[in-house]
């Protein structure tokens, strides 16, 4: 058996791994992320009862039970570079032997639900409306340091949309589906469905300039154009990609449904949005 080096799995004392600080009883199998860790407390409030509370920095864990379900409500920060530690660390939790350091033979396959905020990119989108992820463009670098496996058709689509898209010219997009089975629990007559593009910052990678200009000025415009086969880009925000495309390389279960607090095209933007969100959450927690 290969032992995983101490500088590459990095544990903490009690076995607990290193920048989540949970030990692998710690966690469930189905996992809820958000970005805000005051958001997870908004999540385990509906919980009937917590087992666990642990937070390193920014990664805040609840676990408990809701209506007879075992979750886990875990915060990721902003980024896709956040995203790479969480999932890479929660797929350790369960799929490597820390006490001897060994990838297990049979794999557990965790589902993740992100539950967000978003800016919209089409106009027929009202604020505050739930945007469930059929897939994510990730216009981050995350995923392309690591050797994945991709399907025919989800680059085939990619193709199309960078025709459709201006992009900075040193920017090289990637495209991962989003979990068709959680997707089924999550949908309804309250969604609105497409392809979320998930960037690398908040100002200039989204389009934003206050002092410095953009190097692809029209950017968001072609995302709101781009509509390939009925397939249009809906939202933007900042997670997706590498959550999407880290859990299926993994063999774990990723989507995404984010309320939308701004519609980039139409300058609007959500001021009071607690109660919406309050409201996704229970929305998410009854269906999953």
């Amino acid at each position: 058996m290969n032992k995983l080096l101490p500088s590459e799995l990095i544990l903490r004392d009690e076995e607990a791994i290193y920048h989540l600080g949970l030990k692998p009883n710690q966690i469930a199998h189905q996992i809820i992320l958000v970005g805000d860790q005051e958001r997870v407390a908004k999540v385990s409030a509906f919980f009937q009862t917590i087992e666990h509370k642990v937070q390193i920095r920014e990664f805040l864990c609840h676990t408990g039970v809701y209506n007879g379900k075992r979750l886990s409500v875990i915060s990721t920060g902003i980024g896709t570079d956040n995203i790479d530690i969480v999932i890479n660390e929660l797929d350790a939790l369960v799929n490597i032997d820390f006490s001897t350091r060994t990838i297990k033979e049979e794999k557990t396959s965790l589902q993740f639900v992100r539950i967000g905020t978003c800016g919209i990119l089409q106009d027929s989108i009202p604020l505050k409306s739930y945007i469930l992820s059929t897939h994510a463009l990730g216009i981050d670098n995350v995923a392309h340091y690591y050797d994945r496996v991709k399907d025919t058709e989800t680059e085939s689509l990619l193709e199309d949309i960078v025709a459709k898209i201006e992009l900075p010219k040193q920017i090289i997009p990637y495209l991962t589906k989003a979990s068709t089975f959680l997707n089924q629990k999550l949908e309804s007559e309250k969604t609105f469905k497409g392809i979320t593009v998930t960037s690398s910052g908040f100002y200039g990678p989204q389009g934003r300039s206050l002092r410095l200009p953009l190097a692809a000025e029209n950017m968001l415009e072609s995302f709101h154009n781009m509509d390939e086969n009925g397939q249009a880009l809906v939202n933007l925000e900042m997670e997706c990609s590498s959550l999407f495309a880290l859990a299926k390389a993994l063999g774990h279960e990723a989507t995404a449904i984010c309320l939308g607090l701004a519609n980039r095209r139409k300058k609007e933007f959500a001021e009071d949005y607690d109660t919406a969100m309050l409201d996704l959450i229970q929305y998410v927690l009854d269906r999953i």
